[in-house]
């Protein structure tokens, strides 16, 4: 048997009651859970994520991110409207020009942790 198999398995029977009972009150209700899913899977894009890097450093109308990442305005402007979707950017527009930038300092916090953890050895 692999040693790794033993580490993961619980061995015993018994629910600790007090533990699971505690757990079970703390945590979040179940629609909350299901919007964090949510809100992680647009995080699971590389392009969302280097839209959003790129939005860290100056908001930017879609021609900008388009030229900056190589791709057609097209593919930005559908990932864009998932970021929007997501509340993880908003637009402004000037004229006929539309600016896009992070909706709040908490997107940049949650892409900061993601990234220090990624970097973790």
């Amino acid at each position: 048997m692999d040693n790794n198999t033993d580490f993961e398995r619980c061995n015993c029977n018994v629910i600790h009651e007090d533990i699971v009972s505690k757990v079970r009150e703390q945590m979040p209700p179940e629609e909350n859970l299901y919007d964090l899913a949510e809100l992680f899977k647009v995080f699971g894009d590389t392009t969302r994520i280097k839209i959003l890097c790129a939005l860290f450093e100056s908001e930017m109308c879609v021609c900008d991110i388009a030229a900056l990442l190589n791709m057609t305005q097209s593919a930005i402007s559908h990932q864009l409207r998932a970021l929007k979707q997501a509340r993880l950017v908003k637009f402004r527009k000037d004229g006929k020009v539309v600016f896009y930038s992070l909706d709040d300092n908490h997107v940049q916090s949650i892409f900061s942790l993601g990234l220090v953890h990624v970097n973790e050895k």
